[in-house]
């Protein structure tokens, strides 16, 4: 224990006070040590890093899931950049289940619950899940992230029992983002089923289209360039979040009842959206032709997971945030395999 002197000069009672002072200035410094020492308590994010999930098939298109760090070099704009963080393909995960529970979902729940069940029973039991679902009330947390997958499969079912009104699909998607970002270093992933017509962005969309020509209507839309999405891909660049989305058939453009130029539009954007959340995080859209499919899909999206190596670099330049698009490219050192990942992303 460290002893303080005390002057001789000090009075009795100024002693005491100064020895409480003493020992309060103490216990807060210890306490502060104790604090600094528990990694879930403040969770950071190293912005100068960007985070990978990769996947490797060899020319027959056979996963490869035995690889080290040393096989992989990782380029940005044409110039490697060193590996300062890797993760095998059996490293556990940190999922958000994203359920929409809005009006267009409520004839097939049943079908949802035994595909996300069946989900649970593919994933490592390492892999840590929350349940979040979105409806006209908003995006709710159902369940914090846990490793017991029987409680997630009951939040499931208790989830999909209500829940109707419209389909804020992008809040949801950032609310699920914040919930991810306090799961540390942990890989991250969300599997969100949705048909994809997020009710806002479509507002925004019914007004472009409205003021299009005839002829111009089909190409009215420009996907990308929504702030709701490009706000939830940047979000899911700087934690190195993959997004898989399950699109529901009732949000298909190729299915609608009436071949309305102005409807098409719409649906064709919802969908070419779904799209760019899985090819720029490297996930993967699946399509739900038949709800039949509902379980096959899910269980193909966790095994997508189980073959995946995580790998984070060092920016060259990480203060600069101008805006411009920076290219990624992962190469592995067995020239006849093949490595897929995201594209790269905006530095901003």
């Amino acid at each position: 224990m460290v002893r303080f002197p005390v002057p001789a000069s000090v009075s009795n009672r100024a002693q005491r006070m100064l020895a409480i002072f003493l020992s309060v200035l103490a216990l807060t410094v210890f306490a502060s040590g104790a604090r600094a020492q528990e990694p879930d308590d403040v969770i950071t994010t190293n912005t100068a890093l960007v985070m990978l999930n990769v996947g490797v098939v060899d020319k027959r298109g056979q996963i490869i899931t035995n690889l080290s760090a040393n096989d992989f070099s990782v380029f940005e704009d044409g110039v490697r950049r060193p590996i300062v963080a890797f993760e095998p393909t059996e490293a556990p995960f940190s999922l958000v289940m994203l359920l929409d529970t809005s009006g267009s979902t409520i004839n097939f729940r049943q079908q949802i619950n035994q595909a996300a069940v069946r989900f649970l029973d593919a994933l490592s039991p390492q892999d840590r899940v929350a349940v979040i679902e979105f409806n006209g009330k908003g995006p709710k947390l159902q369940l914090p992230f846990t490793t017991d997958h029987n409680r997630v499969a009951y939040s499931i079912g208790i989830t999909l029992q209500t829940g109707k009104g419209d389909t804020p699909l992008y809040d949801a998607l950032k609310f699920s983002l914040k919930e991810l970002s306090h799961e540390g270093k942990r890989r991250k992933a969300i599997v969100v089923l949705t048909d994809g017509l997020d009710t806002q962005v479509r507002n925004s969309d019914r007004a472009v289209v409205s003021k299009a020509t005839e002829a111009d209507v089909s190409s009215a839309i420009k996907a990308d360039a929504n702030p709701q999405v490009t706000s939830v891909l940047n979000d899911a660049d700087r934690q190195g979040v993959t997004i898989f989305p399950l699109a529901l058939p009732s949000g298909d453009p190729k299915r609608l009842p009436l071949p309305d130029p102005s409807i098409t539009a719409m649906y064709g954007a919802a969908r070419t959206r779904l799209q760019l959340l899985a090819d720029r995080t490297g996930g993967r859209l699946h399509e739900i032709r038949r709800l039949d499919d509902l379980s096959r899909l899910y269980a193909q999206v966790a095994a997508e997971l189980r073959t995946l190596y995580s790998i984070a670099y060092q920016q060259p330049n990480p203060s600069l945030h101008d805006g411009k698009w920076r290219e990624i490219r992962v190469e592995v050192a067995r020239g006849e395999l093949v490595a897929s990942t995201k594209p790269g992303y905006f530095a901003k």
